[in-house]
């Protein structure tokens, strides 16, 4: 393939020079070396624009910068991606001709962290973790697609991070800023929900992983000029390139996505989670696994989390359901499911929405909820709907969207709705059940000491993969 002259204007920076920013970067301290322009705390600009640089620009990371755009608070400064030029990255590239491009994120940061505000991480799940933290380290605020990080430990450090570097954090399950958030909160202080026993959550509309078996990782194709993929694996674990593993598929393989749990949960029972304060799980039982195996997700999975009780709230089981065929029990009076029309469409396939939309039940003391994902709103079942409906208290309405949300904390007018504070233990109850899954097993996690109990194989997973020597100074910044 022939580039032309101006097609990367920033050339790939060599190792030892790569290796070299981050060691000067540990040891000058952060903090002081690359100060944030914007904090909390700052004295609020109406007319200044967020400075953004987004890493990764195709596919989900492109309707993110899109959104980023088109608040008019957002100025994009520089664009990222492993594959540049490849053609999922053209959209961005056309949309933005003169913005200077990357294809390593460190390079980045070195050559333009005086002009970057924020960052936006719209990369496949493993490697938002190293991008995440050099940002906050270097006092940049971090807009981050779900789910935070890709183990325990690296979600941890993520929410660290976040309150030691005072920087706005938004985790992008964008649902967290519309009606479903608003109106879960409003009903929880008014009483409405209460006393929640049992959540029925389920996403079964077809994965990519389905249908298919592996016995091994993939075997080595020759890597498109496009990519480095050297930094495409950042701090995963290394292997040979297959295209098996680009746009998407990452997602079926454990060493890179967090399956349909990490993919859909943080829009189906994210408000659950934050306002019924569910925190982290004591149990996950994998009470169903078809197609069990130790490189992908399963078939299908049935997980029961156990929450125990909090304050006044009694002790709570969630249950997750995937699996085209692993169909929730629901309630004969479900009626018609809870659709959000406004549902980002995958990269590739389309969500099931009319056979098998994903959603959740929630079961009170007094009355049962349905709902669906993202920001619809819950609908009450049963005969007590027509009974309370004049009791219900009004719900406000959303000041901002996710993105503006975000934008306006990097200004200081806004707090996060989905920080990474709020954000980070619902991602890691998910961690949890995802290693259940691999290891096919019930978890018994102990919060104080922060270990599973009762499995050694499954506690040292909390940990994840040992980084490649490169990339071990990004679990110290």
């Amino acid at each position: 393939m022939t580039r032309s002259k101006n097609e990367f204007p920033q050339q790939a920076v060599p190792t030892s020079a790569r290796r070299s920013f981050i060691k000067t970067t540990l040891a000058a301290g952060t903090t002081t070396f690359f100060a944030p322009r914007l904090v909390f705390g700052a004295q609020a600009s109406t007319t200044h624009k967020v400075n953004v640089a987004c890493c990764g620009i195709g596919n989900r990371a492109a309707e993110v910068i899109k959104e980023l755009h088109k608040t008019g608070l957002a100025n994009i400064v520089a664009l990222c991606d492993t594959d540049m030029g490849a053609p999922h990255t053209q959209t961005i590239l056309k949309m933005f001709p003169d913005v200077p491009r990357f294809q390593d994120f460190r390079q980045m940061f070195d050559k333009m962290g005086k002009d970057i505000d924020a960052v936006s991480v719209g990369t496949p799940d493993f490697s938002h973790f190293p991008i995440a933290m050099l940002a906050m380290s270097l006092g940049k605020h971090v807009y981050c697609e779900k789910p935070m990080g890709q183990s325990f430990r690296e979600i941890q450090l993520m929410m660290d991070a976040e309150k030691k570097y005072k920087v706005a954090a938004q985790m992008g399950n964008q649902g967290h800023s519309e009606a479903n958030y608003f109106q879960f909160k409003t009903w929880v202080d008014a009483g409405i929900i209460k006393d929640v026993t049992k959540i029925t959550a389920y996403m079964n509309s077809p994965r990519r992983w389905h249908g298919k078996t592996f016995f091994n990782f993939l075997p080595k194709q020759d890597i498109p000029d496009t990519l480095d993929w050297d930094t495409w694996l950042a701090t995963a674990p290394f292997h040979e390139y297959n295209k098996g593993y680009m746009n998407g598929d990452w997602r079926s393989w454990y060493h890179f996505g967090n399956g349909a749990l990490g993919d859909w949960g943080a829009h189906i029972f994210d408000t659950a989670h934050e306002f019924l304060k569910l925190g982290i799980p004591t149990e996950v039982e994998p009470t169903l696994l078809q197609g069990h195996s130790t490189f992908i997700f399963p078939q299908a999975s049935t997980l029961a989390f156990r929450f125990p009780a909090r304050g006044d709230m009694p002790p709570l089981e969630l249950t997750w359901y995937d699996g085209q065929n692993n169909l929730p029990p629901l309630p004969e009076n479900m009626g018609n499911a809870v659709v959000d029309p406004n549902i980002p469409p995958p990269s590739t396939g389309k969500v099931a929405t009319k056979t098998r939309p994903p959603g959740k039940v929630i079961y009170s003391k007094d009355l049962v909820f349905k709902g669906g994902s993202h920001g619809s709103t819950l609908e009450i079942l049963g005969e007590q709907a027509s009974d309370i409906k004049s009791k219900l208290p009004h719900i406000p309405k959303s000041p901002s969207n996710h993105f503006k949300n975000f934008l306006l904390a990097c200004k200081g007018e806004e707090s996060c709705r989905s920080s990474f504070a709020v954000a980070g233990p619902l991602c890691q109850a998910m961690a949890l059940g995802i290693i259940s899954q691999r290891v096919n097993a019930k978890l018994v996690f102990d919060a104080s000491a922060g270990k599973i109990t009762n499995h050694p194989v499954a506690n040292e997973l909390l940990a994840g993969p040992p980084p490649r020597k490169e990339w071990e100074p990004f679990f110290k910044l």
